[in-house]
């Protein structure tokens, strides 16, 4: 247990990130958490490098409104000094802490105080006695080290901590996850350390902890990004929970890729529609199709969605059309709709619209859709009207494609 927040065991995977700013400084640190804990954060941690920050953790541990870990490096006294001060959790490297006797000075305080801890290793700080190692077999070498400070953390009989294995290496960071969570019981933290900026270090952690999480392993994860605003990193942990149906949180976007049957500004929708969802706190899915062939059929498991024209579109729910409307008020209906949910939590039908978005449904349809059951039915007529038979291809003329003059074009 963080403070109230359970890991492992069967828990939810918790969601961390660690706050950017001086600890010492009390006002910038407090906004901070309370940012990220809005974004759905479950614990924070923060830098605890000297005496001040000290100082100010024993009032961020009473104000904030998740649970607070210390993060610890180098001076085993600061680890001590935020036991004391009420930290609900221990971030300690045992290998850079000054030796097996200061970890077991930290672990007695923490044992009195029944604090918990997160002990582990990353590619830039491993023991020196395997370096060697490290340079035939890093994975061996990262897996080793956490493996050495679990059992010294069992010789001096405690037992309340996870363990982390960090790597800038996403293949090795799977592999030795993979190999520690065969060996040991305790909850695992996860993490691609030092990822990158928001664009490649979300890439990085999705396929790396994405990996992992698929696989059942790991309790908590961190998504290590470069940037200043911690709540970007919670934003990501949350999507990739989400894109594994591991917790819920929040509306999912489903948005098709584009094609040359799109017939409106879907970019400039999709990005609308994704702000405008931020508010929300349902779990609710929201599909955004470019056109009639993807349409209500790829998406009739979304609670909500919108199919786009030149002129005109429609909005569906849970694979039912809802209403027709011009083509630049769908986002704007599109959240009248989701609005009535979110009061009621029942989907509202009109049964007329309903109807009228069904015919025009099928009229793009039949107009525009290219798909299989049409190719087919147009490769008859044609071999009909050749005097072929069933077994006869006749090559569908370019020139009448059924979305001719309508594709839709930027400025």
């Amino acid at each position: 247990m963080v403070g109230s927040v359970p890991v492992g065991g069967g828990a939810p995977v918790a969601v961390q990130t660690m706050t950017k700013t001086e600890t010492a400084n009390l006002q910038a640190t407090m906004e901070q958490i309370h940012k990220v804990a809005e974004a759905g954060a479950d614990i924070v941690r923060v830098a605890v490098p000297r005496d001040q920050d000290v100082d100010a953790l024993k009032t961020i541990v009473v104000q904030s409104p998740i649970p607070i870990i210390a993060d610890i490096h180098f001076n085993h006294t600061l680890a001590l000094k935020a036991i004391d001060a009420g930290a609900h959790c221990i971030r300690l490297n045992p290998g850079n802490i000054g030796g097996p006797d200061k970890v077991a000075e930290v672990v007695q305080r923490a044992k009195r105080a029944a604090t918990p801890m997160r002990i582990g290793v990353n590619s830039g700080s491993l023991p020196k006695h395997l370096h060697v190692l490290e340079r035939d077999n890093p994975v061996e070498a990262l897996t080793a080290a956490a493996l050495e400070f679990v059992e010294l953390m069992h010789r001096l009989d405690f037992y309340d901590f996870k363990v982390s294995i960090k790597s800038t290496n996403v293949p090795n960071t799977i592999a030795s996850n993979r190999l520690l969570s065969a060996k040991i019981d305790h909850p695992l933290h996860l993490g691609i350390t030092e990822a990158g900026t928001k664009w490649s270090g979300s890439l990085k952690s999705a396929v790396g902890l994405g990996t992992l999480l698929a696989d059942g392993i790991g309790d908590t994860i961190r998504i290590s990004l470069s940037t200043f605003h911690a709540e970007e990193e919670v934003k990501v942990a949350w999507e990739i929970l989400k894109a594994l149906q591991l917790r819920e949180r929040g509306p999912v976007l489903i948005a098709c890729p584009t094609c040359g049957r799109l017939q409106f500004d879907m970019d400039t929708v999709v990005t609308q529609i994704e702000r405008r969802l931020e508010a929300y706190a349902d779990p609710i899915e929201v599909a955004v199709l470019g056109c009639a062939v993807n349409g209500i059929g790829e998406a009739s498991h979304a609670d909500f969605g919108i199919t786009g024209a030149k002129d005109e579109g429609l909005i569906f729910s849970r694979g039912k059309p809802l209403r027709k409307v011009k083509t630049e008020q769908l986002v704007d209906v599109l959240f009248e709709e989701i609005d009535k949910y979110a009061t009621s939590k029942k989907i509202v039908i009109d049964e007329r619209a309903a109807a009228e978005g069904a015919a025009w449904l099928q009229d793009n349809e039949d107009a525009t859709a290219m798909t299989p059951e049409r190719l087919a039915a147009l490769e008859a007529a044609e071999n009909a009207a050749a005097g072929g038979g069933d077994d006869v291809l006749a090559a569908l003329d370019e020139d009448v494609s059924p979305v001719a003059g309508r594709r839709f074009t930027r400025a």
